[in-house]
């Protein structure tokens, strides 16, 4: 008997199974697959893995605007991969190592909800059955593949991958076409036009970084397109064509239908939670669009079962599924807790970088909020000058206009990854302009940025 079965390993369900077991909660995790889930084994990690090693050939390549020549620059594929597989392994064994350092019994095995018992739930696993008190779903989510024509058969073919094949190509594609131009889709695009390959992003809506600031995803765009990134945006994918190295992309705009040849296909065209299969319905948790239903404290709408990460559709992000985690096992054990969703901050981890959190302009008058926002370029910073030979950065605060609170942080530039958590500690503050204003910021650096930005907010 324990008192809480995690099903899924990932970072909600590893992370709350380590917070769980320190205090004093028995504690049972099953993960069918890899400690650490998709982002740890084929997304978050991974692909920052292969996008360095790119940004060390872009350095290499572009070192001449530096007073560096580096002759000859090159990237073995191959090489970048196996050292992928090694951080990767590296990393989940750390997991593991927490695991049993807290004392949590993991069971490798697909596990699934049978219903109720008298102590609590019951769970099995193969012929094996497991009671615990409490439930914490994190199943995670799984990439979707549209009904497209052709596409099916192009990914049983192999001409066509998800986020998970892509990462293990051993040889480099000539031509790529990436189908849907989402944080997934532009990293990897980013990647493969780094190493030299051919690059099309094919997007139904008229720009690229789905909700990000318009302004900014479309300096992500023009610094992707001077560097031969093709952007077809506003156009709808009507067909794939081939299942082996050689085939095609068909997309319809204004229209009219045009043909992209191409030797690989990256299908990125959103996530799904994953909830089949485990029993959900044996309870009666609720879904809502495929995925569980949850309040702010991870509870869904059976007592005794929350739910964290993926698997509840909210915002599909690493970070997001710690916090749920951490959240539901202090609602377990009665602390006073909740995820707030407004201050989660994210990121693309192209080059340059976009970190954002909060608040658009657009989205807090959607709110019904009376906003502003304020931009400022980056070349105020002079670290972002001597760095970055004509940058073109920029950072938008947007701030309520009554009580000059700050609800929202938007950048593109060097280090966006690093300095948004900063700006996301304001957000979730409730930070005001004044009080930014009396920080004191590193010289030089490039978040220092944010504090030139407040003294231009009157």
């Amino acid at each position: 008997m324990y008192d809480l079965i995690i099903i899924g390993g990932g970072p909600a369900g590893y992370n709350a199974a380590e917070r769980a077991a320190e205090s004093g909660m028995k504690t049972l995790l099953f993960e069918e697959r890899e400690l650490g889930g998709v982002c740890l084994n084929e997304g978050c990690i991974p692909t920052k893995t292969l996008l360095y090693s790119a940004k060390v050939l872009d350095y290499a390549n572009h070192g001449d605007k530096y007073g560096v020549t580096v002759t000859g620059a090159s990237i073995d594929h191959s090489k970048v991969v196996d050292r992928k597989n090694k951080v990767v392994k590296t990393l989940v064994s750390g997991v593991g190592a927490k695991m049993k350092g807290s004392g949590v019994t993991v069971v490798r095995s697909a596990a699934k909800i049978e219903g109720r018992s008298s102590n609590g739930f019951t769970v099995t696993a193969g012929t094996d059955k497991y009671e615990a008190k409490k439930l914490l779903v994190c199943s995670g989510s799984e990439a979707v593949v549209p009904p497209i024509p052709g596409l099916r058969e192009a990914v049983s073919g192999g001409l066509a991958v998800t986020n998970r094949e892509v990462l293990d190509l051993r040889v480099l594609p000539k031509q790529v076409v990436v189908i849907g131009g989402g944080v997934i889709g532009l990293e990897m695009a980013s990647y493969f036009n780094s190493v030299g390959s051919k690059v099309s992003v094919v997007e139904m809506a008229d720009k690229i970084a789905g909700p990000t600031d318009g302004e900014i995803s479309k300096i992500l765009q023009n610094n992707y397109a001077k560097r031969g990134v093709d952007f077809i945006l506003g156009a709808k994918v009507v067909k794939v064509n081939g299942t082996s190295e050689n085939g095609s992309v068909e997309y319809e705009k204004d229209g009219k239908i045009t043909a992209i040849p191409c030797d690989l296909i990256l299908v990125s065209t959103g996530r799904r939670a994953r909830t089949k299969d485990i029993g959900l319905e044996e309870v009666g948790v609720k879904l809502e669009r495929g995925a569980v239903v949850t309040d702010e404290r991870c509870r869904t709408s059976v007592p005794g079962v929350w739910a964290a990460g993926d698997v509840n559709g909210k915002i599909m992000l690493a970070h997001t599924a710690y916090r749920e985690g951490e959240v539901a096992v202090s609602d377990m054990l009665g602390r006073s807790d909740k995820v707030d969703y407004r201050s989660i901050p994210s990121v693309i981890y192209t080059n340059p970088e976009v970190g954002v959190v909060g608040e658009t302009l657009d989205s807090a008058k959607r709110a019904g909020i009376d906003a502003e926002e304020h931009t400022i370029s980056l070349r105020y910073s002079g670290r972002y000058i001597a760095e970055n030979e004509g940058g073109d950065g920029i950072v938008k605060i947007v701030v309520g206009k009554k009580h000059k609170n700050i609800l929202g942080v938007h950048m593109i530039g060097s280090y966006a990854s690093e300095i948004i958590y900063g700006a996301a500690a304001m957000v979730a503050r409730e930070a005001r302009v004044a009080d930014v204003q009396k920080l004191v910021f590193p010289h030089p650096s490039v978040c220092e940025v944010i504090r030139e930005a407040m003294f231009q907010i009157k």
